[in-house]
């Protein structure tokens, strides 16, 4: 018994470690975007993709990732993507050029891809029970948000003690040791029935969500009107809705459609894009704002983000505990609330606007994002077949990284010409569009917790049980 327990800490510790790097290195560029900008001369597109690039493909293929694990063993998988990442992040620092950076960053991300639903997969494998698996959840929630708040400090320390390029060495010993205490430690698993390989599934995904970022980061550049944006979009639109009848014919899919007809999973999936969007396209902005708007050393621009850490440590374990008693409603309802908070506080953002009004933006921002993870996490994974369980955590992450695709690809297309002038008064001011989206945000947020709480959302989920328990009666895990 004492050597399960121990077996299940250290699993506990790897993932922790494994899913703080590859987390963090989502928000971690955003402080070292101006160095960028300076030192490879980079576009204000270019440091959109040096973004997108990482979260476009990650949200590509996490699907296929948690799929992928199901069949051919999780602990592999997990293994793969640590091995991937690490190399990916190793080509980051060394990259030359912009487009050189970009190529690599989604070299990384095919890593990423890898680790966060594959982790939760092993996670809700490892604990069987409900009550130690809702606190893994929580835990890892936790770290989740820690780590989306980390990042930005220690970009910022790293980038003016060492330069840009370290922020992404230190995820090369995190991995070789991630690695090396996974093949101690992690037991390997798979699905007794794996599902088939969706290739033309898989396909589409990616030309959707490429196709859809690459159309709002360039639309303002090149005009809406333009037979670029516009095939884009034309193309965004044919994939989905092919994807949508595809998918829907298979025996088998990608990304079974029938758990969207519950609609407290639909409205946790869609909770994640808005929620993300709002952070990534915050980050994107703020980092900008700080270093060239308010000429802040990179270091104090990462610090004036301690207050989102802060609130993410305290709040992400309070929101856990108000889903494991059922309150899912009081969280989102607070965490819509925050972030439409936090947005009118910036709204009027000026180049000399005070920083502790920015601070308590921050921290308002912070409590948002640290309220709404548990709920989106829960819902997803709960109810879902234990033998597919990649594929459900893959659908909440994949859902977080389109939302952080999308919030960068938003922001800044709205604030548009004043990113390229940041030096100057006006950038403050072309970022007031994208704080009132970030109030309607909030908003969206909070009337999702509500719809989807009531006795219409369970009514939705008990007509989907049928068809989850007819999943686990077909499928079940098995441990090597």
């Amino acid at each position: 018994m004492r050597a399960r327990v121990s077996q299940k800490v250290a699993v506990g510790v790897v993932f922790v470690a494994a899913m703080f790097m590859s987390i963090m290195d989502v928000t971690i560029v955003n402080v070292a975007l101006p160095a960028i900008r300076s030192d490879l001369h980079a576009s204000v597109a270019g440091l959109q993709w040096s973004i997108d690039g990482y979260t476009v493909v990650v949200a590509s293929f996490l699907l296929l990732a948690g799929s992928t694990a199901d069949r051919v063993g999780r602990k592999r998988t997990f293994q793969a993507g640590l091995a991937l990442f690490s190399t990916g992040s190793l080509l980051c620092s060394l990259a030359p050029t912009t487009a050189a950076l970009i190529a690599f960053r989604m070299c990384q991300a095919l890593g990423g891809a890898m680790l966060n639903p594959v982790a939760m997969s092993i996670i809700v494998n490892t604990f069987t029970d409900p009550k130690e698996r809702a606190r893994a959840i929580g835990i890892w929630g936790a770290v989740f948000g820690v780590s989306m708040a980390v990042g930005p400090l220690a970009g910022g320390f790293l980038t003016e003690a060492v330069g840009w390029r370290s922020i992404f060495w230190i995820n090369v010993p995190i991995g070789l040791i991630a690695i090396a205490l996974a093949a101690r430690f992690v037991p390997e698993s798979r699905a007794e029935r794996p599902r088939r390989v969706d290739p033309v599934g898989q396909l589409l995904i990616v030309i959707a969500l490429a196709s859809l970022t690459s159309g709002v980061i360039d639309g303002r550049r090149l005009g809406w009107s333009s037979p670029f944006i516009v095939l884009a979009f034309m193309l965004t639109a044919a994939a989905v809705a092919m994807l949508v009848v595809y998918e829907g014919r298979r025996a088998e899919p990608l990304l079974d459609l029938r758990f969207f007809r519950s609609l407290p999973f639909a409205a946790a999936t869609l909770t994640a894009v808005i929620a993300f969007a709002s952070f990534s396209g915050f980050l994107f902005l703020n980092s900008l704002y700080l270093q060239e708007s308010r000429g802040l050393a990179p270091a104090a621009a990462g610090l004036c983000t301690l207050p989102i850490a802060v609130a993410l440590m305290i709040c992400s374990p309070i929101s856990g505990r108000l889903v494991g008693a059922g309150h899912v409603r009081v969280a989102l309802v607070i965490a819509g609330g925050a972030i439409a908070t936090a947005g009118l506080l910036l709204v009027g953002l000026k180049q000399d606007t005070s920083l502790p009004q920015l601070v308590v933006a921050y921290g308002v921002f912070g409590v948002g994002l640290g309220m709404v993870n548990a709920p989106i996490t829960n819902t997803a994974v709960s109810g879902m077949p234990r033998a597919q369980a990649g594929v459900a955590a893959a659908t909440a992450s994949t859902s977080r990284q389109v939302g952080a695709s999308l919030g960068v690809a938003i922001a800044g297309t709205l604030a548009g010409g004043g990113i390229r002038v940041a030096h100057s008064a006006t950038f403050a001011e072309s970022t007031h569009p994208v704080f009132w989206l970030t109030v309607g945000y909030g908003c969206a947020i909070a009337v999702l917790g509500m719809l989807s709480t009531g006795a219409w959302a369970r009514a939705s989920a008990l007509r989907v049980a049928p068809l989850l328990e007819e999943g686990k009666r077909e499928e079940s895990a098995v441990t090597a």
